[in-house]
């Protein structure tokens, strides 16, 4: 349930282990009709990605645009650190690579599907709940998952733009109303992501609270104008929100297992949404090809991918936490200032 990445990407290798194996993936929305603008893979995540299916990561890397540093913009000034290893590619592109081949290897896609009540599918051999942070799937098992939901304090809004960065790079920006941080990243030629983030009360310092999509694009577009460089911010949906990073005590009920988002998420200054989500379907489909029993699989996949999650998610916390409480660091020099940025979780992602 859920046609993101993880779902899609469970269908290709489960019908690559077994083309007999029925599969059928439940989306509300069309694939092209995707949330958000770009994703991030590492280096290391895509050698995962490669053993797992290369005809698949084939695909995907044909669209990639990839970088290596990092730029942090600081008090006027700008230091550059090489050697990180990152590519991005639009998640729509991501989307479409993914569902093209779940349709060559005879996956099927239900589009417009609207799942309110899980139970109905129980019937089936595996039901895999996919479908992302306000999770249908965990909501209505919520008694056996014993989900936790942790709502952090900054704001944050996720919009595009038709400037390409050469680079990961970071702005921290004061105005009248506060200190503003950008994460911005390119993902293909021509677009980039541009992430927004301030404390709850520079956000209501500058009326954002009573903002409109519109109005968001028009504040942020004044705000970063020497930053964007006559390019224009995009809109997709683009809201203010509070981070929520959500646990949950068991991934697995019978026949019913979570993955990505509505298992875990981890903050997106560590950029491993996408990642933590397409390596859950790799383990769980690895899972069910070595035991057919379906709880010792889903027993095992919990057990393979609870500690690399749970790694991942506490750097996430440090990290979410540096972001929050980045006024402290303010009035460091630039090269103590970057140092502290990217040594902030001990790990770079």
């Amino acid at each position: 349930m859920g046609g993101g990445p993880a779902a899609l990407y469970f269908g290709i290798l489960m019908k690559k282990a077994n083309p007999r194996h029925e599969i059928t993936i439940l989306e509300r929305n069309r694939l092209e009709d995707t949330f958000g603008f770009g994703v991030v893979f590492s280096d290391a995540t895509q050698n995962n990605l490669a053993a797992a299916d290369p005809e698949t990561y084939d695909a995907m890397a044909s669209h990639f645009a990839h970088w290596d540093n990092i730029d942090i913009h600081y008090g006027g000034l700008v230091i550059t650190s090489s050697g990180h290893g990152f590519s991005g590619l639009s998640r729509q592109a991501l989307l479409g690579v993914l569902g093209r081949r779940c349709k060559d290897l005879g996956v099927c896609i239900e589009v417009g599907t609207e799942v309110t009540d899980p139970a109905v599918y129980a019937d089936a051999d595996l039901v895999v709940g996919a479908d992302g942070f306000n999770s249908t799937v965990r909501d209505r098992y919520a008694e056996h998952f014993k989900p936790s939901m942790d709502e952090r304090p900054n704001r944050f809004v996720w919009l595009g733009t038709t400037r390409p960065f050469p680079a990961f790079t970071f702005y921290f920006k004061r105005d009248t109303h506060g200190l503003w941080r950008v994460h911005a990243y390119q993902y293909e030629p021509g677009r980039s992501t541009f992430i927004v983030e301030a404390t709850e009360a520079t956000w209501r310092n500058a009326g954002l609270d009573k903002a409109t999509e519109d109005q968001t694009v028009e504040f942020c577009e004044a705000l970063f104008k020497e930053e964007l460089q006559g390019h224009r911010l995009l809109k997709n949906r683009s809201l203010w929100r509070h981070f929520v990073t959500v646990r949950n005590n068991a991934w697995s009920y019978s026949n019913v297992v979570l993955v990505g988002d509505a298992a875990h998420t981890a903050h997106f200054s560590v950029g491993s949404g996408t990642k933590l989500a397409i390596e859950d379907a790799i383990a769980l489909a690895g899972a069910m090809r070595r035991d057919p029993d379906v709880r010792t699989a889903l027993t095992e996949y919990e057990a393979e991918r609870r500690p690399a999650v749970e790694s991942l998610q506490r750097a996430a916390q440090v990290s979410l936490q540096w972001f929050e409480d980045t006024e402290r660091y303010m009035s460091l020099e630039l090269p103590q200032f970057a140092f502290n940025l990217l040594t902030r979780s001990l790990r770079i992602t």
